[in-house]
């Protein structure tokens, strides 16, 4: 048996980051203010320092890496990329099933590729503070640990019904010193707001978010920092797929599909952005899939439009597909999945049709964990099995055609913080849920009155 990963050596860490902005044949809408005109970079300036808005703005390729961020990401970087000999076994496919094991970081996901890069720009700038928001935790814990790293203070406020479901993830990141509070909270005018409107809210992303930045806002010495749907941050994770083509050249090996899921878009750009890059060159008819839920549909039902990434509508008006900014999901498991729209980058991707999305059920992602855990051992997040859903997918299509297929997905992060979901599943107390279309034109009825994206020609 050959190899089962390439990982750990020092060459197959790149030294920039990739820019797929700067390789678009026709250039992304900007973002917008209320009045549809385009955002400056002075705009944002008092939510993000000058440093992270020139790469949110940035259309150049290649951008170094400080040698600061490479100190502390090779304590776990270059991670490993891996195939899934049992589960293929298992399957009784031809495919072969490479997966990027990004469960390495000391947090256990792919978040801190981005958070220990935002920490240092900011502490650059002279921030002393960062509030953030975060879904199931895994950004939150990322961004505290990185924090603590580079010597920032830092507050994040977690969706409430995942601060109840997954009360580990809060006390990973008070261990790394940060402060976190349940999102509604008292601490915001908007968090006051919403919790007298309703009380008994699970809460949302959206809302997490607005409260970061009015936090921010009100605020000496403090900026908010986001972890995924930006620019800047899809660039930051770009790391993930340079290393996997470095790894898999050095096996001889080229994926047909890559696959990662999908809640802001970052761990599935971070993946694929640099293969997309050869497609777009015409070098290859490469297939990309982004994955969401189908109680969270915003890429396979949602529409392209301009809205804000907050539900208070703090953010400038981004290109995304959208469910509409005043969605608020229902509190299924995967909670880094909730996330009402989806990365500008991304969308504009799948808008021309260089990828495509697909949302699946709840059920069929957990059974596809449990087969993974029986085959692999490894225990993924339950938004890490989304991608696997897929993956087995198109094994199977693979298998039903007879054909040889090179699958690639990111193994976005582990789940041993996410067990009480696992224990629901298991006692049978999950259920599947399709967002109805009343509720999802009710929805984006809140943003019909916002500029509209310029039409394709």
């Amino acid at each position: 048996m050959q190899n089962i990963k390439v990982f750990l050596n020092e060459d197959e860490m790149p030294r920039q980051w990739y820019n797929i902005a700067a390789d678009f044949a026709r250039p992304m809408p900007p973002p917008v203010g209320p009045d549809g005109k385009p955002l400056t970079p002075e705009m944002l300036a008092p939510v993000f320092p000058m440093n992270l808005i020139e790469q949110e703005m940035s259309t150049q390729r290649w951008i170094d890496i400080p040698d600061e961020v490479l100190q502390l990401l090779w304590q776990w970087r270059p991670s490993p990329l891996m195939r899934a000999y049992r589960l293929e076994q298992a399957l009784k496919t031809p495919a072969k099933i490479y997966y990027k094991n990004e469960g390495y970081s000391p947090p256990g996901s792919h978040k801190p590729n981005t958070a220990i890069p935002q920490a240092y720009y900011n502490k650059k700038f002279g921030i002393k503070r960062l509030a953030t928001e975060t879904g199931a935790g895994q950004w939150g814990s990322a961004l505290a640990m990185a924090c603590k790293m580079i010597g920032l203070e830092c507050t994040v406020y977690m969706v409430r019904i995942s601060f109840d479901q997954k009360p580990f993830r809060k006390i990973m990141m008070q261990t790394w010193g940060a402060e976190c509070l349940p999102s509604p909270s008292d601490r915001t005018a908007t968090g006051r707001r919403i919790l007298a409107e309703d009380p008994n809210t699970p809460g949302s992303l959206g809302i997490a978010i607005s409260e970061a930045i009015e936090d921010t806002v009100h605020s000496k010495n403090t900026r908010y920092s986001l972890g995924s749907v930006l620019n800047h941050v899809c660039l930051h994770q770009t790391i993930i797929g340079l290393e996997a083509k470095k790894q898999m050249a050095k096996i001889g090996a080229y994926p047909d599909v890559v696959i990662g899921c999908a809640g802001g878009g970052s761990n599935f750009a971070g993946l694929a952005f640099p293969f997309v890059s050869d497609k777009m060159a015409g070098r290859n008819q490469l297939r990309f899939i982004a994955v969401e839920p189908a109680a969270c549909p915003k890429m396979t039902r949602g529409k392209f439009v301009y809205d804000s990434g907050d539900v208070a509508m703090m953010t400038p008006l981004l290109p995304m597909y959208s469910l509409g900014h005043a969605f608020v999901p229902k509190p299924i498991h995967a909670g880094g999945l909730r996330y009402h729209g989806m990365a500008p980058l991304v969308s504009h991707l799948l808008r021309e049709k260089l990828i495509e999305a697909r949302a699946v059920q709840q059920l069929e992602c957990y059974r596809a964990a449990l087969l993974w855990a029986h085959t692999e051992g490894y225990i993924p997040a339950p938004e890490t099995a989304h991608a696997i859903a897929v993956a087995i997918q198109e094994a199977n299509r693979a298998k039903e055609e007879g054909k040889e297929r090179t699958i690639l997905l990111n193994w976005s992060g582990h789940g041993l913080m996410d067990l009480s979901g696992y224990d629901a599943y298991l006692q049978g107390k999950l259920r599947d849920y399709v967002l109805p279309e009343q509720d999802l034109q009710a929805s984006l009825a809140s943003i019909a009155d916002l500029p509209k994206p310029p039409a394709l020609v």
